[in-house]
């Protein structure tokens, strides 16, 4: 049998200064169509608090499909993240659940993520499902003879290095170095050094990106 092609996607180019502009002009389009969420968020951060504000108006916007969701969440999240880049993309199902995570240049979240305190830096790329909680210790759980509910935990910024991959279905509950690749599915408990592949449950190191895959076997 033959095997199946092999479709490769360019790089994206620099954008012309019209398409520019009309990232401008939508931009500012979303920040007037998101206004009426913003004003709600504020209203409800000054009662109960930005995190709880922040979550339930970041699930709600989770849900607008399509470019115009892409542009409402950002907007959003530019307003109310301790920092959002105006080219970090946010897809449909996805909502952040803490003011303190930082989204740089050209991030991109996949469909239905889940981010708690977390840091992507420039050109980190997330797939589907990709859950990265505020840390592994958000519920402590040494007493037993109190219910995990009432022993509270801790929450840690979670960075994920530039330029690094993080597969589908990954939990990342530790650091990701720059330019590593995490494979789908993957539970990163400890930190990942710089530029590796790291797969399994919990996830370890299978090799430098930059050495030769080895053959299979025959």
């Amino acid at each position: 049998m033959s095997n199946p092609p092999t479709i490769h996607v360019p790089p994206d180019g620099e954008p012309s200064a019209l398409k520019r502009a009309a990232k401008r002009a939508a931009r500012l389009a979303a920040l007037v169509g998101v206004s009426p969420v913003l004003a709600s968020y504020w209203l409800s951060a000054a009662v109960r608090g930005r995190g709880p504000a922040l979550e339930s108006r970041s699930q709600l916007l989770s849900l607008w499909p399509g470019l115009t969701g892409q542009y409402l969440r950002r907007a959003f999240l530019e307003q109310v993240l301790a920092r959002c880049h105006p080219t970090a993309t946010v897809e449909f199902g996805t909502f952040v659940s803490q003011q303190g995570a930082m989204l740089d240049e050209n991030v991109y979240v996949g469909p239905r993520c889940v981010l708690g305190l977390v840091h992507l830096e420039r050109d980190v790329l997330l797939a589907a499902n990709v859950q990265i909680p505020s840390g592994g210790k958000t519920h402590y759980f040494d007493d037993p003879t109190k219910p995990i509910r009432e022993q509270g935990g801790e929450r840690k910024l979670v960075t994920v290095g530039a330029g690094a991959w993080i597969g589908t279905g990954a939990i990342i509950l530790a650091d990701v170095g720059k330019g590593t690749v995490v494979a789908a599915g993957s539970v990163v408990t400890k930190p990942l050094p710089y530029n590796v592949i790291a797969a399994g449950v919990p996830a370890k190191v299978i090799r430098n990106r930059f050495e030769p895959a080895p053959e299979a076997s025959a």
